[in-house]
């Protein structure tokens, strides 16, 4: 199974990429972030996107996420739910089996450093939900936070630059904590040029110049069969690159 996120920069101006990049590469879930649109201006599905249950949660230009599932895992619509502390339509989540996906848009802290601090706070908390409990977790999105100093090219790394900041990166390694991994860390320990979003400028996507700032995570039992965890640099326009995570057959026993 093929577990997808992309912070999409705006649903509507890359919905044709969208389209492009699931009939290429047929994610079985696809989490979206940023979408900037109310699900009733969100284009109508077509072509291999009609293969799929698609919920949009979103507000008019701002914010915004989106949760799309196979219709091969689920012959009826799933149910979504979002948590207490959902903000600017932030977080969804859906439950398949014993498997919990979330798509999930951490604010970027620049307006309101403390709103983010809290809204990472309620995540840990309810990561920490799922660690004793028969659920599987996959939390998926952009997370705002770079990791590690090894998680920004040298010449981005700033140590007052939120996004950075030894609190922020102490709240992440808190959500991790809670039984999950990061996979694609995991998967490529030592890989120094591992980016999934870039300024739009000075051709610092081309250049390679970015931060890791989108993430999959997932629990230890599912990680157990992970197959492989990519950054797409080539897909779209937006300023940020999915991640697609392929797990084996332990992810069909959740």
């Amino acid at each position: 199974m093929k577990i997808a996120t992309w912070n999409v920069n705006g649903i509507r101006a890359r919905f044709a990429q969208l389209s492009e990049w699931v009939a290429r590469d047929k994610p079985e879930i696809i989490c979206l972030q940023e979408i900037k649109a109310l699900p009733e201006q969100i284009p109508e599905m077509a072509g291999p996107l009609t293969e799929y249950w698609p919920y949009w949660h979103g507000g008019k230009g701002y914010s915004g996420v989106g949760l799309l599932v196979h219709r091969g895992l689920s012959p009826n619509p799933p149910v979504y739910t979002h948590p207490d502390f959902d903000m600017e339509n932030r977080m969804v989540t859906l439950q398949l089996g014993n498997l919990t996906v979330a798509s999930v848009y951490v604010p970027n802290g620049g307006k309101d450093f403390p709103a983010k601090m809290g809204f990472l706070q309620a995540l840990k908390d309810w990561a920490a939900d799922f660690r004793e409990g028969p659920s599987a977790v996959v939390l998926c999105g952009d997370l705002n936070v770079a990791r590690t100093e090894m998680d920004v090219h040298p010449k981005e790394r700033k140590p007052k630059a939120i996004g950075q900041l030894p609190e922020e990166r102490e709240l992440l390694e808190g959500i991790l904590s809670e039984g999950l991994v990061d996979v694609g860390r995991a998967v490529d320990p030592d890989n120094d040029q591992l980016f999934t979003w870039w300024a739009p400028w000075r051709n610092l996507r081309q250049r390679n110049i970015g931060w890791r700032l989108d993430y999959v995570l997932a629990s230890r039992s599912l990680f157990e069969g992970i197959l492989s965890c990519r950054v797409l640099s080539e897909v779209g326009t937006s300023d940020h690159a999915p991640v697609v995570a392929a797990f084996g057959d332990r992810m069909g026993k959740v």
